[in-house]
């Protein structure tokens, strides 16, 4: 037995990182933070959102998250208005 395995004997396993799975929301939420246009619809999303919500059922789910929590706001059939509010509200003076 050489050194590095005496060493090695009493450390324990290196446990693997595993990378936590994003919510469908916070996703596209995060692809809004990006987007440029003031309407964004469900084929804009399934078009050029996130890959993992670009099918139909999984962006508008998303899209009615975000409207039911005022990030975005219902204009017409699956088509809604971005709302660019700060994320952090600002101190008044």
């Amino acid at each position: 037995m050489n050194l590095f395995e005496r060493l090695a004997h009493n450390r324990p396993a290196e446990a693997a990182v595993i990378q936590p799975h994003k919510d469908p929301a916070q996703l596209l939420l995060d692809f809004l933070q990006r987007w440029n246009k003031p309407t964004i619809s469900s084929r804009d999303i399934r078009i050029w959102g996130p890959k993992s919500i670009r099918n139909r059922e999984s962006a508008i789910r998303s899209a009615q998250i975000l409207a039911a929590n005022g990030y975005l706001t219902p204009l017409k059939n699956r088509v809604w208005i971005v709302v660019r509010k700060p994320l952090i509200p600002s101190r008044s003076p």
